[in-house]
């Protein structure tokens, strides 16, 4: 069966909808509590009249309505004003019944967000109509004159609709954060008395939710620390969020740290939340903290204290429940001292410091780890690599590495790849001449000359690959080039 209306009929009805709106608002919000303030709603129908008498009668129950009589603007809409529910009119020639245009706009609305919600409406409905518009992907379906009651209900059930979709695809961004995170507590190997010491604070910090600040060299392990920190927390089965701050450009900071609405810069098609949303609840971990600007610092500080973020491109705040932890091989105290580091921010990362120790000051552990390392690679390899010679297992136990466990790993690593028998000896290792002898040529012990010097050498090296010479340096291509950067100043 149709409903056939003439366009004086509609007119009518539209004036009719919004004395309705005026005389019975209470009556409506006790019919629909939940619609009232939830959802943005945008109608697109060729009738003024209609538009007037909808943006009426939602605008009390709904946080913002836009409305519009050009089905070409609906993309724009799309990026710009972000809608919950786009209630759709099937028709906007003259005359026109068949709703064919209504399912080319449905078909453009989906192609540029395959989730979007879409109540379609019409004055020409049947059921193979219906059918259709379902199968097509619409949301759900009303008919002209509509009635007010079913219609607040029909659009309420939307916006639940969608905020139920953003909840899911939140609970899927912290399921993917786990994905990969082993149940079982990461590896902390070695017996040395700093060792000890880092494993009894770690497990003294177990039952609470206190910001700890990481102090230590590249490649002394300061992430797994930091993961298993998080292990021995009450937060161990939620998310782990980590962020290397050394290889994020500062442009994408906010939008990483933060996340971002659709259409808050060219390329963001969709919402995506940032990485302090999708640890709430959890663990986040800024690794390389002492790279951040003071224009960033600024931002990462308000959020902590308001415990609270607001993605780009929206207005709405998002309140957050993380366990901070942060990591840097930087001197920040001296950064604070020079202007370089806020004080405010450095107090309210660093309430308790953990110190990893170099290598070097770490004995015995050197070939601990470098027996765990031979183990890990002969069978990832399928090697019949066995362990080291009494010759091998000096030379590495006099090596003062630079580079930390980092440098020990990509070492053992190589040097078992290009293994040919069944323990490694002292002449299969090639190995950087040591800072000792560095420090005799140079004849300084100055920490800026001596790190310039080893960059040098390094690029060297690496004839000039910036990558190849920070996995020499043991530290991010990133962090080399900000390096290169100041040396440069």
């Amino acid at each position: 069966m149709k409903h056939l209306l003439t366009r004086e009929k509609v007119c009518e009805f539209a004036q009719k909808t919004c004395d309705f709106a005026h005389t019975t608002h209470k009556y409506i919000l006790y019919i629909c509590p939940d619609m009232a303030k939830k959802g943005k709603i945008l109608v697109v129908d060729d009738n003024e009249d209609i538009l007037f008498a909808l943006n009426l009668l939602l605008s009390p129950h709904v946080e913002k309505v836009k409305v519009t009589t050009q089905p070409s603007r609906i993309e724009y809409f799309m990026t710009n004003f972000m809608p919950d529910v786009i209630l759709l009119d099937m028709n906007f020639s003259r005359d026109a019944v068949n709703g064919d245009e209504g399912f080319e706009c449905l078909k453009r609305i989906l192609k540029q967000d395959p989730e979007a919600i879409v109540v379609f409406m019409t004055a020409y409905t049947d059921t193979d109509k219906v059918v259709r518009a379902i199968k097509a992907g619409a949301t759900d379906f009303v008919s002209k004159p509509w009635e007010k009651e079913k219609l607040l209900a029909t659009l309420s059930t939307a916006v639940k609709l969608s905020e139920s979709q953003k909840k899911v695809r939140k609970m899927k961004e912290q399921i993917d954060a786990l994905n990969g995170q082993a149940d079982k507590q990461p590896e902390m190997i070695g017996k040395s008395p700093a060792m000890r010491q880092v494993n009894e604070t770690i497990y003294k910090l177990g039952d609470t939710d206190a910001n700890i600040l990481i102090l230590g060299e590249n490649g002394t392990g300061k992430d797994l620390v930091a993961r298993s920190l998080r292990f021995c927390s009450t937060r161990k089965d939620r998310p782990f969020v980590s962020i290397d701050l050394g290889s994020i450009p500062e442009s994408l900071f906010e939008s990483e740290l933060f996340g971002y609405e659709k259409g808050a810069f060219t390329d963001a098609h969709t919402s995506k939340a940032g990485r302090m949303e999708t640890a709430s609840g959890g663990t986040l971990f800024l690794d390389e903290i002492g790279n951040l600007s003071l224009a960033m610092q600024s931002k990462l500080l308000t959020a902590l204290e308001k415990r609270e973020i607001s993605r780009l491109g929206s207005t709405k705040t998002i309140p957050i429940d993380v366990r901070l932890i942060c990591a840097t091989n930087c001197n920040l105290r001296q950064m604070v001292a020079e202007g370089k580091f806020r004080q405010d921010l450095f107090y309210r990362i660093n309430t308790i410091e953990i110190q990893v120790p170099p290598l070097r000051e770490r004995g015995d552990d050197i070939l601990l780890l470098a027996d765990f390392f031979v183990e890990k690679y002969a069978h990832k390899y399928k090697k019949e690599v066995k362990g080291l010679t009494r010759e091998a297992k000096l030379k590495l136990s006099k090596y003062p590495w630079p580079g930390n466990v980092r440098e020990l790993q990509h070492t053992i690593e190589r040097t078992v790849l290009l293994s040919d028998s069944f323990q490694l000896r002292a002449r299969d290792f090639m190995l950087e001449p040591q800072p000792e002898k560095i420090e005799e040529s140079t004849g300084t012990l100055n920490l800026e000359k001596v790190e310039k010097e080893t960059i040098e050498r390094a690029m060297r090296r690496a004839n000039g690959n910036l990558s190849q010479a920070a996995e020499y340096l043991g530290i991010t291509r990133y962090s080399l080039y900000r390096k290169l950067e100041k040396l440069e100043q």
